[in-house]
């Protein structure tokens, strides 16, 4: 069996803020963008219900405009979210 790096141990790929938009929320202004079925090629887990993003399932990604000092930029902080608990979120 074949394992994978660690998500972690890579470097960080800038995400383009084309196709983004705003939003705020309770805890502050996210920068939000959609992922279509067809971009989503890998797996990832969804902080809003814990469950898998499976690849090809349209989802957004959000970060924070300002990561404040947990982070050295937004795109540290970025989380794939299913769209629905996205939404939900406050």
């Amino acid at each position: 069996m074949v394992r994978r790096r660690s998500k972690h141990t890579q470097p960080v790929r800038p995400l383009g803020a084309h196709h983004a938009h705003a939003e705020i929320k309770a805890d502050g202004r996210w920068i939000v963008r959609t992922v279509p079925g067809a971009r989503a090629e890998k797996e990832y887990r969804c902080p809003g219900c814990d469950q898998a993003i499976r690849p090809g399932t349209p989802h957004v990604v959000a970060w924070p405009e300002d990561p404040g000092w947990q982070a050295e930029s937004g795109l540290e902080a970025r989380r794939h979210w299913h769209t629905a608990c996205w939404q939900r979120r406050r």
